[in-house]
């Protein structure tokens, strides 16, 4: 049985936060690990806040990131910024070629054609300061209300 984001997520102020995903909700990444990989992208409230992305310029594949410095600069209509480490890592894979087809991919679909790295974690013990499912639910509440923030995607 196929299960959707929908139903593996909860909703708050239109802003979708699935519960299976590990997140740094300070930087607005979230990321899912695979094996000895973690792919990482721009939450729900991060592609909200950010606009409509214009252009998305990645490190090489090798650099060595550390935590909070960037892995790629993302620009949209209205914001210029990193998109930052949530942790140590090896820059493995972009998705540059998906960017390339099509820019909006993550105000579309954050949480799945929408990743921008895939990335070896170096720092084990940051990934354990990492939330997930309900504690990651909660806080991202805490912090969309701060914002005053209501989510939304880009139509295509």
């Amino acid at each position: 049985m196929h299960v959707t984001l929908e139903e593996r997520a909860r909703v708050y102020r239109g802003c979708v936060i699935p519960l299976d995903l590990l997140y740094d909700v300070e930087r607005d990444v979230w990321v899912r690990l695979d094996g000895e990989l973690a792919t990482l992208g721009m939450t729900d409230p991060a592609q909200t806040r950010a606009g409509k992305l214009v252009a998305v310029r990645f490190k090489r594949p090798g650099t060595v990131v550390e935590r909070g410095r960037a892995l790629a600069t993302v620009e949209s209509g209205k914001w210029v910024g990193p998109f930052p480490a949530p942790f140590r890592c090896e820059l493995v894979e972009t998705n540059e070629e998906g960017f390339a087809r099509d820019i909006s991919l993550a105000n579309r679909d954050p949480y799945g054609e929408g990743w921008l790295v895939r990335v070896r974690p170096l720092a084990p013990e940051q990934l354990a300061e990492l939330l997930t499912g309900d504690a990651a639910f909660e806080r991202y509440r805490a912090r969309i209300d701060a914002l005053d923030l209501s989510c939304f995607r880009c139509a295509e």
